[in-house]
């Protein structure tokens, strides 16, 4: 099974993991004992069967990020086994053939994938907390309480709301009828993103209008206007309010940790993503600042989300979008599709004009690529974004071509295999081994389907691509080629040959 590899991770992993809190629970408590629990498709159903909630672990036993995420997972089950009632914490092997069929229906499609089940596992919900032991607890003591909290007093209302985090608050004179059903099956729905609570009363809750009597849902936030009141509560209206009310006019990215929630929101949008880079401690970042977040009220619920970076934080991304330093400062918008526009070393009074640009369909797209190989001389050419056009599509070659991340297990394995099979297409013109590196490249994605690494696909000479689904093996390999390769490429070279051959031969002859 093929990891994801997600934009968010390559942007901004680095960061939320420096900024995370090491856990102060003690390694003792689980050393004597495995509390998490181990499935597998012998057990799984009757495991979870008989839990009203249970969280699950979809890890590989080569994945790195689940080797990490493992001792905190095993801690964080040592302090929930003591929880009233208990918390069962449990972890399923997906690389396992046997247990695939699991990962397919709870559509696992990288590593680690965690899971809420609920219900005798009836009800499933992506795990969105975090991946530290402290926090796995914090997060999994409140999904397994109620959606909604009730509120009785100030201080209950100060004990769930505070000024770094969206809480949604539902104000009715009675919790029952259609609008309190509709509000708490909004707060089941949307547990796992966002915190909610109901009240009878306003006056206990620290901002807005305190006369209101409901019903009526109240979203406090930690920006922008701190607080808006909506009040249709059909589920879908309300889901709408809540998402759209819920991300910044302009995200911030920087190393505070609260508002990496944001970013992973920001991301998340089915929005075009507006992005300006700069440093924060240079004195011109005010003046971007104010310019930044005038263009974005302007184009507000015009398809556009918008965020500004600090560089310090923002180094990540400036590697996965082939970005330098000497640009900054830079704006690059990035549409769902994958397609990327830059405009480079600007000036505030840039910003307005060139966003307007991009939205008239007047600024050329941009593409992230290596530069060209000066010598391409080895079995396995080498494919960057720039030549991946005239060496795949337009060379009239029947081509294979890996797609690899030069970190990846897997692509390491199979490096040596393309090579030996790059060897025995040696001597034959109308066949070329490729490889383009993934992470350092633009690939474009209406063409190539790239979730994982290695992905390799195969383009006949004919037209035809195919995404390859063979065995990773040279025999393997080459019978896939022989299988689909346009066999007229090399049959019309020869016969052309044995033609010009003729040809001379009677030109000496006469």
């Amino acid at each position: 099974m093929a990891i994801r590899v997600s934009i968010f991770f390559f942007l901004f992993a680095l960061t939320i993991f420096a900024s995370s809190s090491f856990t102060r629970i003690s390694a003792e408590e689980a050393e004597s004992k495995e509390f998490v629990l181990t499935l597998d498709h012998t057990n799984f159903s009757d495991i979870v069967s008989k839990q009203d909630f249970i969280v699950v672990e979809f890890y590989a036993p080569w994945c790195g990020h689940c080797k990490k995420l493992a001792p905190e997972y095993e801690k964080a089950a040592s302090v929930l086994s003591s929880h009233d009632p208990p918390i069962t914490l449990a972890k399923v092997d997906a690389n396992e053939e046997v247990n695939k069929e699991l990962a397919t229906e709870f559509e696992v499609k990288g590593f680690p994938t965690i899971k809420i089940l609920r219900n005798g596992g009836k009800h499933a919900q992506e795990y969105k907390g975090p991946r530290d032991a402290d926090g796995i607890v914090a997060y999994l003591k409140k999904q397994s309480g109620p959606a909604s909290a009730e509120i009785k007093s100030v201080e209950d209302a100060s004990s769930l709301i505070d000024d770094k985090k969206i809480f949604i608050v539902g104000v009715f004179p009675k919790f029952s009828g259609e609008e309190f059903e509709n509000f708490t099956a909004l707060a089941e729905k949307l547990r796992s993103e966002y915190e909610f609570g109901h009240t009878s009363d306003a006056k206990f809750l620290p901002r807005g209008e305190s006369s209101v009597t409901g019903p009526i849902v109240r979203l406090f936030k930690p920006f922008d206007e701190l607080f808006v009141d909506f009040q249709d509560f059909h589920v879908d209206a309300l889901e709408k309010f809540v998402e759209g009310s819920s991300l910044p006019v302009v995200t911030v990215f920087n190393s505070d940790p609260n508002n990496h929630p944001f970013v992973v929101k920001f991301f998340n949008s089915p929005n075009a993503k507006a992005m300006l880079f700069l440093n924060f401690s240079n004195e011109v970042a005010d003046p971007f600042q104010s310019k930044y977040r005038e263009v974005a009220e302007q184009f507000k619920g015009e398809g556009i989300s918008f965020l500004i970076g600090d560089l310090d934080a923002s180094q990540g991304a400036f590697q996965y979008f082939g970005l330098s330093e000497d640009q900054v400062p830079l704006i690059i918008i990035q549409k769902d599709n994958g397609q990327k526009y830059l405009k480079a070393n600007l000036e505030p009074d840039h910003i307005a004009p060139w966003v307007k640009a991009y939205k008239d369909g007047e600024v050329p797209a941009y593409k992230k690529s290596e530069p060209i190989p000066e010598s391409n001389n080895e079995p396995v050419k080498v494919v960057v974004a720039d030549t991946l056009q005239d060496i795949v599509f337009n060379s009239g070659k029947n081509v294979l071509i890996e797609f690899y991340a030069p970190w990846c297990g897997h692509c390491k394995k199979l490096a040596p295999i393309l090579d030996e099979v790059a060897v025995s297409y040696e001597n034959d013109a109308a066949v070329i081994i490729a490889k383009l590196d993934a992470t350092a490249n633009d690939i474009p994605s209406d063409t190539f389907d790239v979730k994982g690494y290695p992905t390799l696909y195969f383009k006949s000479a004919n037209g035809d691509l195919l995404q390859y689904d063979g065995d990773r093996t040279k025999e393997g390999i080459i019978e896939y080629i022989e299988k689909n390769r346009d066999k007229t490429t090399s049959q019309d070279k020869t016969t052309s040959e044995d033609k010009t051959t003729s040809q001379d031969a009677s030109k000496d002859e006469l």
